[in-house]
């Protein structure tokens, strides 16, 4: 794993998150109220981009904007599974959701780090 510089602590308002690249490979860096994050950039269940996602910053969860699967970004463990809408809810079984890769960040002076 090589280290490589993200962002700025300026650029990211607590509470929210931003996709970047680093190392070859699509990003989320999160500024929560209890430190930096780093997953990868898409959903684990069809690949969808997670930038476009929703994330509830109070408990540190991303939900995808396809078929609403949601994450926790600090472990990327799955908090919800996708939801197909009805008539089609058999594919949720089909194809399971699995947690997202996450990445060593670290914060030295002003800029944020991630471990790729």
């Amino acid at each position: 794993m090589a280290r490589h510089r993200v962002c700025s602590t300026t650029e990211v308002d607590p509470g929210s998150f931003m996709a970047t690249k680093a190392g070859g490979q699509k990003l989320l860096v999160f500024h929560l109220d209890d430190g930096w994050f780093a997953t990868q950039g898409s959903c684990t269940h069809i690949f969808a981009p997670l930038n476009k996602g929703t994330l509830d910053a109070d408990c540190g969860h991303i939900t995808c904007p396809f078929h609403r699967a949601v994450f926790d970004v600090r472990n990327g463990l799955v908090q919800a599974g996708p939801s197909f809408p009805p008539g089609v809810q058999l594919l949720d079984g089909l194809r399971a959701t699995r947690p997202l890769q996450t990445f060593p960040t670290t914060v030295d002076g002003d800029d944020v780090y991630v471990e790729v």
